[in-house]
């Protein structure tokens, strides 16, 4: 199998028919082998009916059926498990993304010698206040904080080597990072390519603006993860031995003084600097033991899969 393209989708049923035809056209000029892999993330709608036909039509899609909604990380882990392809495409079912620029943009990946090429949707035609300058403000913090010099984070469409998305875990609701999380994981040789955005012809979108603020918060725990995720004592301890230190030093501070220059000033319980000692050594045992505490749980595996599949086009019994 030579590309594999991934589509995750929740209540996408009117769309779903012209992108296959779509994905199909723009496929055969280039006379490449591939499979769509459609992960129905607990639509409430027909979807997994229309997915459910098309691959009776055509062997080379491939549907995924949740139990319900689990978010599009968890539906993008799924379809990476189950990709084959050299080259692994992922683009959102809403017609927004043009299937015409994913050959373009393997040529790019090859060209260059690149694990990952996102797309930047230079030109959106969605609203400016709501959507476009938020959108701004997001990737330039992503930009900051991730050293990663791309415009659009957010973007759908992107285009991957199968031993970049083999070799990396997407969870909780990273889809946003999967570049940060590649250049992490060794999978550096990053670039990205303008694409055409188009305007949305079926349903409403799924994200609100929220998305922007837990996106920017998803970015922190990234950059905390990567940096301490496997050494969490380096950062907690760190920070438990600065309180542990202020503590025992103004503990001391009163000690020498009420002994040896103030015996009969005020009782070391009338004064701040007690209250400092003892909060200052509170949160330095705290963190201590929330280092600990994280040394002893990165002992374990972490269980990626967060989703129930009911279905799949390909059961012998559905």
């Amino acid at each position: 199998m030579d590309i594999s393209i991934v589509i995750p989708l929740l209540n996408e049923s009117e769309s779903l028919v012209p992108l296959h035809k779509w994905i199909h056209k723009s496929l055969e000029k280039g006379k490449r082998d591939y499979e769509i892999i459609f992960i129905d993330d607990g639509s409430s709608d027909d979807s997994w009916e229309v997915i459910s036909q098309l691959a009776l039509s055509n062997t080379n899609i491939y549907g995924i059926k949740f139990s319900k909604n689990f978010g599009k990380s968890q539906a993008l882990h799924a379809g990476f498990k189950q990709a084959k392809g050299a080259y692994v495409v992922t683009m959102d079912a809403d017609l927004q993304d043009s299937p015409e620029e994913i050959l373009p943009m393997i040529d790019l990946l090859i060209d260059q010698n690149l694990h990952l090429v996102s797309g930047w949707k230079k030109k959106r035609f969605d609203s400016i206040l709501f959507k476009n300058l938020p959108s701004k403000l997001f990737n330039w913090a992503a930009r900051k904080v991730s050293g990663i010099q791309l415009h659009d984070f957010n973007c759908g469409l992107k285009v991957y080597r199968q031993l970049v998305i083999k070799n990396i875990e997407v969870y909780g609701e990273m889809h946003r990072y999967i570049p940060v999380i590649a250049a992490h994981a060794g999978f550096d040789r990053i670039d990205e390519k303008i694409v055409q955005h188009q305007a949305r012809k079926f349903g409403r979108t799924k994200f609100g603006a929220d998305r922007f603020l837990k996106g920017f918060l998803d970015l922190v725990t990234l950059w905390f993860i990567n940096g301490f995720g496997k050494r969490p004592m380096h950062f907690f301890g760190f920070w438990g031995t600065v309180m542990l230190t202020l503590g025992f030093g103004f503990t001391l501070y009163l000690g020498l003084d009420k002994i040896y220059f103030n015996p009969k000033g005020r009782l070391i319980t009338q004064r701040p600097e007690f209250y400092i000692a003892l909060t200052t050594m509170i949160l330095g045992t705290q963190l201590f033991i929330a280092g600990f505490l994280g040394e002893i749980m990165i002992r374990y595996k972490r269980e990626i899969k967060r989703y129930n599949i009911t279905k799949t086009t390909h059961e012998q019994n559905p």
